[in-house]
């Protein structure tokens, strides 16, 4: 069994490209407000842009709001993506270490994405169960682009911001070579600091596009170390122009060349 980090940078690879599409879909927004044509509007989105994309994030907010129905398609998109792209359930789970085994069983297992976001707060029993299979990824909140995350996150413990020791928290956890950290991409001051605590852990960084993230500097950054730096654009490429099919392939081809000058 390959491990997850070595799965991941095998897709990453194969379609020389290191970018994440969030699939953040509000069916509100669009000219059809139905579930039927939220649907198909992501299968097309999905097959417009899976021979260049390697990785989609799928944020649960905008499927759990809808119940049942939303459930159900988080299972259609994990299906039609299949083993063609890695799959990011960006459910930001975190609890007693009983209940994180359910909540692992649920999202990697029975919906089967290949890796979930998950908050650190509870400590190594609320992680553990999302690393026991190897196979499967999971990325730990560690630096996060939005504005409260110097709420807690910059805190100094032991002469170490919190999110440092979260990084090294992480990377004592790393043996069974699955785990990454989230990264938001505004964050360049700290992500060289950032870097040199946590190793080859892959990151995964929001911030890119609409919150003016540094596109460049984030993969310099966050791919030393011979690491993965995934750079993640949802709005940005979702809300291009007037959000066709065609204007959301635009996007993804447009963010596809300008990775690909820093791989």
């Amino acid at each position: 069994m390959e491990y997850f980090n070595q799965i991941l940078k095998k897709q990453c690879d194969r379609k020389n490209n290191s970018l994440c599409i969030g699939l953040d879909v509000d069916n509100e927004k669009l000219e059809n407000r139905s579930i039927e044509y939220m649907k198909s509007y992501i299968f097309d989105i999905i097959d417009a842009t899976i021979t260049l994309c390697p990785i989609y994030k799928i944020n649960f907010a905008f499927y759990e709001r809808l119940g049942t129905k939303g459930f159900e398609i988080l299972e259609l998109i994990s299906n039609h993506i299949g083993g063609n792209a890695i799959k990011i359930a960006d459910a930001k789970r975190g609890d007693i270490g009983n209940s994180s085994k359910y909540y692992a069983e649920a999202i990697l297992d029975n919906l089967n994405f290949d890796a979930i976001t998950v908050s650190p707060y509870m400590g190594e029993d609320s992680i553990s169960p999302f690393i026991e299979n190897s196979s499967k990824g999971v990325f730990i909140l560690c630096l996060t682009s939005n504005n409260g995350s110097k709420d807690f996150q910059s805190k100094i413990i032991n002469g170490l911001e919190l999110y440092k020791h979260v990084a090294k928290f992480s990377l004592k956890l790393n043996k069974n070579n699955n785990i990454g950290l989230v990264v938001g991409a505004t964050k360049t001051d700290q992500m060289l600091d950032l870097k040199e605590v946590s190793g080859a852990l892959p990151w995964l960084m929001p911030g890119v596009g609409f919150q003016g993230g540094d596109l460049g500097e984030s993969i310099k950054i966050g791919s030393k170390n011979n690491s993965i730096a995934i750079i993640n654009v949802s709005r940005g490429i979702l809300n291009y122009k007037n959000g066709t099919i065609e204007d959301i392939n635009e996007a993804a081809n447009y963010y596809t060349k300008q990775i690909r000058q820093y791989l």
